[in-house]
């Protein structure tokens, strides 16, 4: 019997974390939404033709790097949020266009680790997650778990104040104090996309896809 969690029955399903891809049915898609600031940084970076290889990656993104880690192979792997919210719909669009065939689509908001270990709820990850289904949905691609439904449907209420939400949430917060990862990215040569910068709903067109262990654009 299939498990009440693994959304098959929808075409775009919403999980949060590694453990949340465990629990969905295998998808042909799984787009990965960490906003602050692996999904953010990543579309420019690659666009600016940095090679960034998805161990590098895995040093400074202790979250969205390791969900990308765990979606691969067995998937086509994007990265997504609110920066390239449309990009990442369109370029679903298109994969399905190429296969003509219905294409199953995981989103992996993936959330934050928590001090006391365990994952944490991230309101960034749900908004990101929330745009892209929301993307989706305009273009016809809509038969959508009630997860993903109300990230999207959450998406458009608050799409007005993404900067505000962002910068006031938790996540945020910790970005403008300064964290290890801020670091780590400037070693490999990356400029960190700030609050701002995340907050910028379809800012880019670029959207990251892993191929062959290192990100690439997807055309």
């Amino acid at each position: 019997m299939p498990s009440p969690f693994d959304q098959s029955a929808y075409q775009v399903r919403l999980e949060w974390g590694v453990d949340g891809l465990a629990r969905l049915a295998p998808a042909d898609v799984v787009v990965v939404v960490d906003v602050l600031r692996f999904s953010s940084t990543l579309p420019d970076t690659v666009a600016a033709g940095v090679v960034v290889p998805l161990a590098d990656a895995v040093e400074w993104s202790s979250n969205g790097a390791v969900v990308v880690s765990a979606a691969a192979p067995a998937a086509t792997v994007l990265v997504g949020g609110i920066r390239n919210a449309a990009a990442v719909a369109r370029s679903i669009a298109t994969i399905q266009e190429r296969r003509q065939a219905r294409t199953s689509v995981s989103v992996i908001a993936a959330g934050e680790v928590a001090a006391e270990g365990g994952l944490r709820f991230a309101v960034e990850d749900q908004l990101g997650a929330g745009a892209i289904i929301a993307a989706l949905t305009d273009l016809g691609i809509d038969h959508t778990a009630p997860d993903a439904a109300v990230a999207a449907e959450g998406f458009r209420a608050l799409r007005g104040a993404l900067r505000h939400l962002l910068t006031a949430s938790g996540s945020g917060r910790e970005l403008e104090i300064g964290v290890a990862s801020t670091a780590r990215m400037a070693r490999s040569g990356i400029t960190p996309a700030s609050v701002a910068d995340a907050a910028a709903l379809d800012a880019v067109d670029v959207v990251p896809m892993l191929a062959d262990g290192v990100f690439v654009a997807f055309e």
